[in-house]
Parts: structure tokens; C-alpha cells; sequence
């Protein structure tokens, strides 16, 4: 990617303006990027097709609570690509309006896995009312738009710079091994251009004949040919009842292997789709 395609991009995500989706997007594409804020998943996904948006960032697994289903879905119905992905550390803040303080505090409003993710902080002060919202920055904006001291939010640093609030209490998230994989998407027909040379990760959807051993057959060749299976995970196909597809993320050292495999296990399914092709991150 050039630097100056990259200052010039706008970058859709679900959430509102402070969103960790929003902060992951700067951590791979720079501060000079436009993120234009979509209430919904669907949103999201639809701002590229529409040209409100030239890319989307979107989660995809959380360390702690998995996969996010609903981008899995919403993303092989697309006509988007992943080009590359970012790993976010995600890293919990208690929000409050300007000049208060923790004695301050009655109500902490966040979204509900991030209030869940906080459980060894709300046993330290259970006289505090839990508040489930949709959106954690939007959670934010929410509890400072009064000016009411007794309200305070969950979310991260960025929310807190963007709305102008004060980190009563930092890092309050009970496991520090949260991290977000976060993907970019393009539009199919521009992927190839923002794919790097040195790209070795793929994300595949592919549906199984009905035979004994179709699972195993489609497998068979990455391990033939010294791919690295990361991830697999089954999801229903809609509209096909008891019927599945999965989803697998698969890596290599070597690219003509790592072809040759995908040409095997082509042959080996139902379906097979190529979700994107694209560096790993580091964490």
C-alpha cells in the first residue's frame, strides 16, 4: 500500500467515533486515514459497494469470546476481500465526565461483553448499577452528554480523548490476554492490488460433499504439503438446514505449495472460496 492511498482512504467500521474497531483501523492504516463511523454490521459492509466507504475494517475473533459470527456471515455473502489484518490489545478504561472521581460514581454503562469482561473491578464496587449498551464508545458519549458526575462508561483511551472525558481507573479489563483480530476488506475486483508480495495467510469458506471422509479428504492436502492449518469453524449455511460450511484460516512459508494445496483441496469439496490472501500480524 502507498503511503499517500493510505492518507487519502476512508475506512467504514461498526461503532461510533472512538471505537476500538476505529482505533484498530489507525493502528494498521495511520492517523491520516477518513474512518466514517456505521451504526451496524450491515452497515459496515454495505458503505464499500455503496462508495460511502474504499475499504471496511471489521473484527473477526476476540482471544477471550471468539469468533464474531455475524462479520463471518455478513462477509461471505459479500463481495469483499481481506488484504490484511491487525491484532488490537484491548485494554479496558473507566470513563467519567470531567472533575469526578470514583466516590463520584453510581452507574457504568458499556457494552455487555465489555461489562463482563470487568468482573473482578464491579466486585470491587458492588454498589455500582450496570448499564448494557450497544456500543462502547457510544457509551461514552451517552454518560458525558449530561455532565452527570454519577455516570461513567467502559471503553478504550480513544473514546475517552474523543469525547473529552477523564480515565478514572485504567486497565480495569480481568484477563490481560485480550486481544481483537481485526481484517481489511476491499472490494474483489481491487484486492490484488493491496495484496502484498509476501503474503503467506489465507482465509478460506468451503462447503463439503456428503461422504464419508470430506472433512478429511479437503484437509488432507495441507498437511501434504506443509500449509499450517491456524483456525477452523463450522457455520449453518442459511436457507440449508443442518447443513454446514467452514471456515479456516490456513498459512505457509512457501506460496507455489501453499497453491498447490488450495488446487487439491479445491478438487476435494463442494466449494471453495478464497476469503483473501495477506500478511499476518504479529501481536
Amino acid at each position: 500500500m502507498s503511503t499517500s492511498d493510505r492518507k487519502t482512504m476512508r475506512v467504514a467500521f461498526q461503532g461510533e467515533p472512538g471505537a476500538f474497531s476505529e482505533a484498530a483501523a489507525v493502528q494498521l492504516l495511520g492517523d491520516r486515514i477518513t474512518t466514517i463511523p456505521c451504526p451496524t454490521f450491515e452497515a459496515a459492509f454495505r458503505a464499500v459497494p455503496e462508495r460511502a466507504a474504499d475499504a471496511l475494517l471489521a473484527p473477526v475473533e476476540n482471544s477471550l469470546a471468539g469468533s464474531v459470527v455475524r462479520v463471518f456471515d455478513l462477509l461471505k455473502e459479500s463481495r469483499l476481500a481481506i488484504v490484511a489484518e491487525t491484532i488490537l490489545p484491548i485494554e479496558m478504561q473507566l470513563i467519567g465526565a470531567p472533575g469526578a472521581s470514583l466516590d463520584d460514581i453510581r452507574s457504568v454503562a458499556s457494552h455487555p461483553m465489555a461489562l463482563a469482561q470487568c468482573e473482578r473491578f464491579f466486585a470491587a464496587h458492588p454498589q455500582w448499577t450496570r448499564v448494557p449498551a450497544e456500543d462502547t464508545a457510544g457509551s461514552v458519549r451517552e454518560a458525558l452528554s449530561h455532565g452527570d458526575k454519577s455516570c461513567a462508561a467502559i471503553a478504550g483511551r480513544r473514546a475517552a480523548e474523543h469525547y473529552h472525558g477523564v480515565i478514572l481507573a485504567e486497565s480495569i479489563q480481568d484477563n490481560a490476554e485480550n486481544f481483537t483480530r481485526f481484517v481489511l476488506l476491499f472490494p474483489e475486483s481491487e484486492a490484488a492490488a493491496w495484496i502484498s508480495p509476501d503474503a503467506r495467510k489465507v482465509s478460506l469458506a468451503m462447503r463439503l460433499a456428503h461422504r464419508p471422509g470430506a472433512l478429511l479428504a479437503s484437509l488432507e492436502p495441507f498437511a501434504r504439503h506443509g500449509v499450517n492449518l491456524l483456525k477452523i469453524e463450522s457455520r449453518p449455511i442459511h436457507g440449508r438446514p443442518w447443513e454446514y460450511q467452514f471456515f479456516i484460516d490456513v498459512e505457509a512459508g512457501d506460496v507455489a505449495r501453499l497453491d498447490q494445496a488450495l488446487n487439491e483441496v479445491r478438487a476435494a469439496t463442494s466449494e471453495l472460496r478464497v476469503l483473501g490472501r495477506y500478511v499476518a500480524a504479529s501481536r
